[in-house]
């Protein structure tokens, strides 16, 4: 029994298209507003400011991930390509090496097409999936179609903080297949506090909305593997239930009933959180039996259940 092969949405956008997109996006390096920070420096002569990445993207490593969602893993992992340094400052980030240290090498295009056609080739994963992409999608854009002519025919997964543009969601529609948001936080004090982004439940509640409008709720096949549609992290603070169940609202009322929801119980005291009392702490399982109540009392149905078993996919 073979399994049917996912098609990916860039090969009915164009080769032409995409390039196009490219060299719009790498063009807007001359005065960056590639993310929501715009801090209008010139990437394209190596400037950086908070982001801390110039004219190429920085990749810290790249292999095929077991620890993601069942539907993303399956038997074979998800292609995984972590992106050095971040957007946001998280004060509890638990890659604080990759995303504040920023541990890795600059690539060029074909580098980085390089390393999809490895995950492909020779890693054989299921997907290619783009952690932390917010600061660098000029740089895939200019990488995947030398990527695509070269054979690559792997799903997209944009694996993201949230806090994206949404001039590059414009640019990468048509190409992802997987949105995959991670909304942390809810109220102002929050984001300030925590992440140094003031605007970011609001950054974040726009992106959301428009990744559904690209390609609607989670779609899984028959094997039990994605193939179209968005999954909605929230990794579960110590403290901060209130806010939670806003986001779960907001997810419910005004993206849709439908959505797919990872609650995440995976939050450990990390960097800089033992600065922060109240978040120096796991959650408890009082918190995070609550967490999953406020999810469906929300309206939300869809969460994720994962299964101790790898999926069973015949190829």
């Amino acid at each position: 029994m073979h399994q049917a092969r996912i098609w990916p949405a860039y090969l009915g956008l164009g080769l032409e298209e995409i390039r196009r997109r490219g060299a719009r996006a790498v063009a807007s390096l001359a005065r960056c507003e590639v993310c929501p920070r715009n801090c209008r420096v010139d990437r394209l002569a190596n400037m950086a400011r908070v982001c801390s990445t110039g004219r190429y993207a920085r990749v810290s490593t790249w292999f095929p991930h077991f620890g993601e969602e069942d539907c993303l893993r399956g038997t074979r992992g998800s292609g995984t390509i972590f992106f050095s340094f971040c957007n946001l400052k998280c004060v509890f980030c638990q890659n604080h090496d990759t995303s504040q240290a920023g541990h890795g090498e600059e690539v060029t295009p074909e580098a980085l097409a390089k390393i999809m056609l490895e995950l492909q080739n020779q890693m054989c994963c299921h997907n290619i999936n783009f952690v932390t992409p917010e600061h660098v999608v000029p740089q895939i854009l200019e990488a995947l179609p030398i990527a695509i002519e070269a054979g690559l025919r792997l799903p997209i997964v944009y694996n993201t903080s949230s806090y994206d543009s949404m001039e590059s969601l414009e640019l990468m529609d048509g190409i992802v297949d997987i949105y995959m948001p991670d909304f942390k936080v809810w109220t102002k004090e929050s984001a300030i506090r925590y992440l140094k982004a003031k605007d970011y439940r609001d950054v974040a509640c726009r992106i959301v909305k428009e990744m559904h409008r690209q390609v609607g709720a989670l779609e899984l096949g028959s094997d039990g593997l994605a193939r179209r549609g968005v999954l909605v992290r929230h990794l579960v603070m110590p403290g901060l239930l209130e806010e939670t169940g806003e986001i779960f609202r907001f997810l419910s009322q005004e993206v849709s009933p439908d959505t797919y929801v990872n609650v995440m119980g995976q939050y450990r005291p990390e960097y800089k959180a033992q600065k922060y009392s109240e978040i120096n702490r796991k959650p408890s399982f009082e918190e995070m039996q609550r967490a999953r109540e406020l999810f469906f009392e929300s309206g939300l149905q869809r969460i994720d259940q994962r299964n101790p078993r790898r999926l069973l996919v015949f190829f």
